[in-house]
């Protein structure tokens, strides 16, 4: 029998497996670097969106506490609607405060609480003087009155 010559070993350098693979590789970390980097680009930016819009929504909290008195103690609205009534109808009388620890109204059958906006209904029978009073948790105290007609 003849023996016949091992085959011939091919270099690595050779091999067109070695070369597309190489080649596969390097592109898919090339987009995966590219897919990472994005990523991280949008997460940036929605940070930064995100910090923008708390610090939107602060300034117009700060704004809102501005126009409803601030760090003020105050009685900001007493008023009633309408002006006048006759008698057996119904009138609404609202208040808005800011900074009060408790409100009391006077004659008011109905449960009063700080508030920047509060209405009740009231059906007073005859001309009536109702009287706001706000109190501040230091004990200080502060009122308005106002006369509803009823003719």
């Amino acid at each position: 029998m003849l023996s016949q010559p091992p085959p011939e070993r091919r270099s690595l350098l050779k091999n067109p497996l070695t070369y597309s693979t190489a080649v596969v590789l390097i592109a898919a970390l090339v987009v995966g670097l590219i897919l990472y980097t994005r990523w991280e680009n949008t997460r940036g930016l929605e940070r930064q969106q995100k910090e923008e819009r708390a610090e939107k929504q602060r300034e117009q909290d700060r704004k809102a506490v501005d126009e409803l008195g601030g760090k003020e103690f105050a009685i900001l609205d007493f008023y009633v609607v309408p002006k006048a009534i006759e008698k057996g109808q119904t009138a609404q009388l609202c208040y808005g405060v800011s900074n009060a620890e408790s409100v009391k109204l006077e004659p008011q059958p109905h449960e009063v609480w700080p508030s920047a906006a509060h209405c009740v209904d009231v059906s007073p029978m005859k001309t009536t003087t109702y009287k706001l009073t706000i109190e501040n948790d230091e004990g200080h105290s502060k009122s308005q009155t106002l006369e509803l007609p009823v003719h």
